[in-house]
């Protein structure tokens, strides 16, 4: 019951990522704006870092649509992979290697070597929020085992 609830919340928080363009671009502006401004808080919402819809940005950009959505979609299908029950997290090996990927891309960039593109952001930022979830979910687990109680 935690889990659904927590996935709900979870799912709904990603798609404003999209709502936020689908908003603006039907008139929507306040919705889209307070949208905008949260994800603000969290990210730069560079215009050359985003994806688009009818000619307005996701709420996010491409590296942070990748995080958000790769955390999403295997914090949905978790209980596909791995029991809910479960409150041991892997080896923090695991989360600094699914970084490596989204920092080389980062850093080729930064150093002027590559410039990464937004499929490259998308994709390293996809590995390292599906891993996250491994460390996130059973601390909800754990949390919603001791309600249980």
């Amino acid at each position: 019951m935690f889990w659904a609830a927590s996935a709900a919340i979870v799912a709904s928080l990603v798609s404003l990522i999209l709502v936020a363009p689908l908003a603006a671009a039907s008139g929507h502006g306040e919705i889209a704006g307070a949208i905008y401004r949260g994800f603000g808080m969290l990210c730069h919402q560079r215009p050359d870092r985003s994806y688009f819809i009818d000619g307005h940005k996701f709420g996010v950009c491409s590296r942070c649509t990748g995080i958000y959505g790769g955390f999403a979609l295997t914090f949905l299908g978790y209980p596909l992979i791995r029991s809910l029950r479960t409150t041991t997290t892997p080896a923090v090996k695991w989360l600094v290697l699914a970084a490596l990927p989204l920092a080389i891309d980062f850093s080729l960039t930064f150093f002027g070597i590559w410039e990464n593109t937004h499929t490259s952001r998308l994709l390293t930022g996809f590995l390292l929020g599906s891993v996250a979830v491994f460390y996130v979910l059973p601390g909800i687990s754990e949390l919603s085992l001791r309600f249980a109680e």
